[in-house]
């Protein structure tokens, strides 16, 4: 086809622009579900080995699945039971009593020094940040307001839903979806890369399975130090720390720092205290309990796991965020044993 003219040449242009919009707005769309499949496939993972211990006891794989899947769920809906009432209770009386810390706050002697130096601007931010959430009209629009807090928690619903259906169809088919990956490989590869995809899952799943026995190990010893010191909040602030410590290294600080900022509320002391305690428990966590928990898993190096995360996380928020550290830890495991033996033998 020949282009003759201007016009012929803004059409096309324009009709390119178009296609590449089209093509944008359908990978926003596909990055979603690709994130829950593979959220699914790294919760298929992990759960896998329980699975095998079952059917090393003469259970059939369904219903090894069955089990594990219904253990589970028990667990978790036991603790929501337990948690959820005072979790909104605390919630709400955290709303509530914001203003009210945050004078406390105000009122801390190294606050008030730095306040001094920097002309009252300090407490001017905290009366204008304590008034503003002194006004329970403002509350829905802090969280995006009302229509889209609903939307986001009916997202959330949807993608749960979605993320579980999908984990348990990836357990019950694993073995038949490995079989047809690897009739994809010519045969003369297919006995290596069986190999290797075998431990890159099993790699994938133990890191799963330990990444969550440490955040739950981080998030039960917080509630009990939370608990005897009397900081405000535990039940919710332990939650948000297990989230939180699902992310590796950048999640158990970012933990630490929100229950040493709420300690400080209730007096320095408490705080001090608090900050020891996550100093002392993550260099145990770093050196003891992570060592112990994921000596079987690939080691991510620290550098990578910050850099995953926030890529991860820039790009498909927190879910993505928990996802880019086991594809991280995927993409090493297969640099050690494809790559760097390849380029040894140069």
């Amino acid at each position: 086809m020949k282009i003759s003219n201007a016009f012929e040449i803004g059409f096309l242009g324009g009709l390119g622009v178009l296609a590449a919009i089209m093509v944008g707005q359908s990978l926003t769309t596909l990055a979603s579900i690709l994130t829950y499949m593979a959220a699914a496939i790294f919760i298929s993972l992990g759960l896998d080995p329980l699975v095998r211990k079952l059917e090393g006891r003469g259970l059939s794989r369904s219903l090894s699945i069955l089990i594990v899947v219904l253990s589970i769920l028990a667990i978790a809906t036991a603790l929501l039971v337990a948690v959820i009432p005072t979790a909104i209770e605390e919630t709400g009386v955290l709303f509530s009593s914001a203003p009210a810390l945050l004078q406390n706050l105000s009122s801390l002697p190294i606050v008030e020094t730095l306040d001094s130096q920097f002309n009252g601007a300090i407490s001017s931010s905290i009366d204008g940040v304590a008034t503003y959430l002194s006004d329970s009209k403002n509350w829905p629009l802090m969280l995006g307001g009302v229509v889209q807090v609903g939307l986001s928690l009916v997202n959330g619903l949807v993608g749960f839903i979605v993320i579980v259906t999908l984990s348990l169809y990836f357990m019950a088919s694993l073995g038949r979806f490995k079989k047809f990956v690897y009739a994809l490989v010519p045969a003369s590869r297919r006995k290596k890369f069986a190999e290797i995809a075998e431990e890159v899952a099993a790699s994938v799943g133990r890191y799963v399975s330990g990444q969550a026995t440490i955040a739950s190990i981080n998030a039960g010893l917080g509630f009990i130090v939370m608990s005897i010191f009397g900081v405000p909040y535990s039940i919710v602030l332990a939650f948000f720390c297990f989230l939180l410590a699902l992310i590796p290294l950048v999640g158990a600080i970012s933990g630490a720092s929100l229950v040493t900022l709420v300690a400080l509320t209730v007096n320095p002391g408490t705080a001090l205290v608090v900050g020891i305690y996550y100093l002392v428990y993550m260099q145990i966590e770093a050196y003891v309990i992570s060592p112990r928990v994921m000596k079987r898993a690939v080691s991510v190096p620290g550098g990578v796991v910050v850099v995953a995360a926030m890529a991860g996380g820039a790009l498909l928020g927190i879910m993505g965020a928990l996802v880019a550290i086991p594809v991280a830890a995927s993409i090493i495991l297969i640099l050690r044993q494809v790559w760097m033996p390849r380029q040894d033998k140069l």
